[in-house]
């Protein structure tokens, strides 16, 4: 096999599939998530959804234009797909959003047609480019904004497919976060405290957890602003 394949026992433990039969599962193409956060449009649709069977009905599927991401049509197989991408099929009407379960696999929960307009992303970077100011988000895009009022860590709520800012989440006392890595993957909590480079906050049962910065993704002010299960 070559490189647009791997096995299926080295793939990754966020990876939602069988690892046992089929020796080889189709790696994704470089593109929005890394290898660890996203799984291909393939995988997807064969092992989660179960609207395929083979490599050549998820293609027929794509190829037809029923799947969009985040508002757009993708026809490629090995598209990568992760946390916080909304799914859309154009024929049912239906939406999804990708998400990590307690357990840290890649899941899916539905949302409706309103709720399907909203991505939250998170600042990883931010740069100046021509004399505005560029942010840079988890999931590879780029927005440009005039104030200086956002910061690395922070999330912004989109309004797809247009990618306008309706929300700033700041990462701060009080937010809702959801945890993306971590012994506690999957787990909602508020936050008590922000310091360097960590966070504490209380989870859904009022213990106070401390965790790296880098783990917490902001999804709301004093109540998630996106379904999370």
């Amino acid at each position: 096999m070559g490189k647009s394949h791997l096995k299926r026992l080295a793939a990754p433990k966020t990876w939602n599939v069988k690892r046992k039969g089929i020796k080889f599962i189709i790696k994704p193409l470089p593109g929005p998530h890394s290898l660890n956060t996203g799984m291909p449009l393939d995988t997807f649709l064969k092992e989660i959804f179960c609207y395929a069977n083979t490599t050549r009905e998820a293609k027929k599927i794509l190829n037809a234009g029923e799947v969009k991401i985040d508002g757009k049509t993708r026809k490629d197989f090995r598209h990568p797909v992760g946390i916080f991408d909304i799914f859309e099929f154009t024929g049912t009407k239906e939406f999804f959003r990708v998400m990590l379960n307690r357990k840290g696999k890649l899941n899916l929960i539905k949302i409706g047609k309103e709720e399907s307009a909203l991505k939250p992303c998170k600042i990883i970077n931010k740069i100046m480019t021509n004399g505005k100011l560029q942010l840079n988000l988890f999931d590879g895009r780029n927005v440009l904004v005039d104030k200086n009022s956002y910061k690395v860590g922070d999330t912004i709520l989109l309004s797809l497919p247009e990618q306008k800012i309706s929300k700033h989440l700041k990462l701060d006392k009080k937010s809702t976060v959801f945890l993306t890595g971590g012994r506690h993957i999957g787990e909602i909590g508020t936050i008590e405290n922000v310091f360097g480079d960590k966070v504490i906050y209380k989870d859904e049962q009022g213990n106070l957890i401390e965790t790296s910065k880098k783990y917490a993704f902001v999804v709301g002010e004093d109540k998630p602003s996106i379904a999370l299960r």
